[in-house]
């Protein structure tokens, strides 16, 4: 095999701690009460984006304006606002704009000088990006199994798959909720592991009082549409305490270039462009109060699922560590292996779910030659057989929530079919 120039030597950091001033904000104000609304046969979408932009869409579309105007549109000034502000946000001395949030966890690794030989651990019960980004480096993916409550990766189960050629622990914050990250620290500060953190889901939650993305030496972030901070496109960003690894970081995403036409490293082309970053910049403003929103809705489905007795047919969400949850996705489990049936009966009345992931990576078919045994990771392959996620955008109103619980009820309160 050829020889490669060696990668300087990086030791990983102890977690930063220090808060960090949020980018300004429109006021959160709590969420009120609607007066009108679809009847309750009317329809719920999972996620209605157009209903998200059309408040903003002439500051959106301005901002867009300004941006075609310049004719700036790579590396604008709009880049660099947001990416300080979402530095502030996620209480990081760097952001870093990118091309998406997979790209994200790619230059990530890149930047560590991870690559063949390496293993990475991380959940099996994520999105792919999260394993093919250590893949395609040469990297080995290490799935562990994740906690029953959280759906986050168990802290409990990964000293026991660390072994001499570990690089890396990849946490995933999935649907919003940030993984229980001290016992996660505390082992890669003792292993001397990285702790890159997966926050696509995550962007404004916090664990305790740190932001998701400044614990590890870099966190991830995703821009597209469906998230809670969902762009016009795709686009992401990483965030970093560390001034060598930022460096790295931009030196990656432009084809190892620096200065122009001079290539230090193979990187690859990844960029956040002016458009994007405009288009983002002013949905930034409003993202506390989205949050706030989320957070509105998650409380009421609880409190109307337990009203309505549902759950005795319904695990409902948890939040299992101290800090923020925002609630990109209001995950049940179905017990009585009911989920594929009740999102065909949600389907058929109009109402929007999804299956966020009906297939564990482990058992991909892309992954067949790590050879993980059918039951190998039991909570993770519980949960694909009976996760739904329910709508919980933000300008969803009460009668859409009562809509979407009159409908489990319907169909969870009456005697369920079984094969003869």
């Amino acid at each position: 095999m050829k020889s490669r120039t060696a990668s300087p030597t990086l030791t990983p950091p102890a977690p930063a701690t220090a808060t960090i001033p949020t980018p300004p904000i429109a006021p959160v104000t709590p969420a009120t009460p609607a007066t009108t609304g679809p009847a309750l046969t009317g329809k719920v979408p999972l996620l209605d984006v157009n209903r998200n932009n059309a408040p903003i869409r002439d500051e959106i579309v301005a901002a867009v304006t300004k941006v075609i105007d310049s004719g700036r549109f790579l590396f604008g000034p709009e880049v660099t606002e947001f990416e300080n502000n979402v530095a502030k946000l996620s209480g990081t001395k760097h952001a870093i704009g990118c091309a998406s949030g997979s790209d994200a966890l790619l230059l990530a690794l890149q930047a560590l000088s991870i690559g063949e030989g390496d293993e990475v651990i991380l959940p099996s019960f994520t999105f792919f990006a999260t394993a093919s980004a250590a893949w395609r480096l040469g990297a080995e993916p290490v799935f562990v199994d994740i906690d029953h409550d959280s759906f986050n990766i168990d802290p409990a189960r990964i000293e026991e798959a660390i072994t001499p050629r570990t690089r890396a622990i990849i946490p995933v914050h999935l649907f919003g909720q940030c993984a229980d990250m001290q016992p996660i620290l505390d082992l890669a500060k003792r292993k001397n592991l990285w702790v890159i953190e997966d926050a696509a889901q995550a962007i404004g939650a916090s664990y305790g009082d740190r932001p998701a993305g400044s614990m590890g030496i870099a966190g991830c972030l995703s821009f597209y549409p469906t998230k809670n901070l969902g762009g016009l496109g795709d686009g992401g960003m990483l965030t970093t305490n560390d001034a060598t690894v930022a460096e790295r970081l931009r030196l990656f995403a432009a084809h190892g270039m620096n200065p122009r036409y001079y290539h230090r490293v193979v990187g690859i082309n990844s960029r956040l462009d002016t458009i994007q970053a405009a288009a983002l910049g002013v949905k930034l403003t409003r993202l506390a109060q989205w949050t706030s929103d989320r957070a509105t809705h998650a409380a009421r489905y609880d409190d109307l699922l337990k009203e309505a007795g549902l759950d005795q047919h319904l695990e409902l969400p948890k939040q299992t560590v101290p800090g923020t949850h925002v609630w990109n996705q209001y995950t049940v489990r179905v017990k009585g292996q009911r989920r594929d049936s009740l999102k065909a009966g949600l389907a058929a009345a109009g109402v929007g779910s999804e299956v966020y992931y009906p297939v564990p990576l482990h058992q991909q078919e892309c992954f067949a030659s790590l050879r993980y045994a059918s039951g190998s990771l039991p909570e993770t392959e519980a949960a694909a057989r009976e996760v739904l996620s329910l709508p919980v955008f933000p300008e969803m109103t009460i009668d859409e929530q009562f809509t979407v619980v009159s409908h489990l009820a319907r169909l969870l309160q009456r005697p369920a079919r079984h094969a003869a």
